[in-house]
């Protein structure tokens, strides 16, 4: 009977990259075999595939070198795997994508629908479910959960479990205040998809956002905006800076269009999500780069 390969588990004892304690433990391998280790999603770090060979080790880590030929990887112009393990996968989605299909049955393309394809060439049975979402203009970090258990319960307690959320935006004119707290209550209209904002509470639901003005234009066009959210409703910030009287440059929907917007997009991206782990209860960070065309227009100004 041939017996099947098997993974090989090793115990980290004292900080080391990983490159360097791979050519240690692996019996002599050269540098390039160690490389395509890595290149191809063959090596974990505790639960999570790692690829990075300057990643860090710590006394204690545990490194699986898998069997066979390895992970398939996600290669896509609109969506990137920044981070997987048994429970869940981190993207970084590009704008233009919807998070879910907007209709049952639709046939359009989405982070989900390109998630599913991509576990399922990894096992026919695999599955993958949304957690959270990004309005389809919208760029940056998004999470999905491998089980509808583990679905439901990050949707239950996402509040609690998620320690910071920061969004960054080009918002149009100077603000008055460089920083501050917009609070108001929301209420969406269901028939036009629209939010409607109120100062006073009128039985919507209440949304916080912190803001920092980072930087204004010379002339006064554009400013570069971080937020941070208190609370997660739909169209939270764009509601909130049209409310200010600076919408989300490129924002059809709440402000003037992309008619006013350098850059065809809505110019919102979702910088830094950081949350507890609901399975090894570890608090973990992900962090997206502010889009490019977001610094150049400030810098042609």
């Amino acid at each position: 009977m041939i017996k099947r390969k098997q993974d090989s588990v090793l115990k980290v004892t004292e900080s080391a990259q990983l490159m360097d304690f791979l050519m240690a433990k692996m019996g002599g391998m050269a540098r390039s075999s160690v490389k395509q280790l890595l290149g191809q999603r063959r090596v974990k770090v505790g639960n999570a595939i790692q690829t990075r060979h300057d990643y860090e080790l710590k006394a204690g880590d545990s490194v699986t070198v898998l069997s066979g030929r390895g992970n398939i990887e996600l290669r896509h112009p609109k969506l990137r795997v920044v981070y997987e393990d048994d429970d869940l996968i981190v993207v970084n989605k590009q704008p233009g994508l919807l998070t879910v299909a907007a209709t049952p049955g639709s046939r359009e393309m989405t982070a989900m629908s390109i998630l599913r394809d991509y576990v399922h060439r990894q096992h026919p049975r695999a599955n993958i479910y949304v957690v959270h979402r990004l309005d389809r203009e919208t760029s940056g970090v998004l999470v999905f959960a491998r089980s509808p258990e583990l679905q439901e319960y990050m949707r239950t307690y996402w509040r609690q479990l998620v320690t910071e959320r920061t969004y960054i935006a080009l918002a149009e004119g100077v603000f008055e205040k460089p920083e501050g707290k917009i609070t108001t209550w929301l209420t969406e209209d269901k028939r036009n998809a629209v939010v409607y904002s109120s100062p006073v509470d009128d039985g919507g639901d209440i949304a916080i956002t912190n803001y920092k003005v980072l930087r204004s234009s010379a002339d006064g066009r554009y400013s570069l905006v971080e937020l941070h959210l208190e609370t997660g409703r739909t169209n939270q910030i764009r509601v909130h800076l049209a409310s200010l009287g600076h919408p989300v440059v490129g924002d059809r929907k709440y402000g003037h269009g992309n008619e006013s917007s350098p850059i065809d997009r809505l110019c919102l991206h979702a910088k830094v999500l950081s949350f507890i782990h609901p399975v090894t209860e570890k608090k973990v960070r992900f962090e997206s780069p502010v889009p490019k065309e977001f610094n150049r227009v400030m810098n042609n100004d």
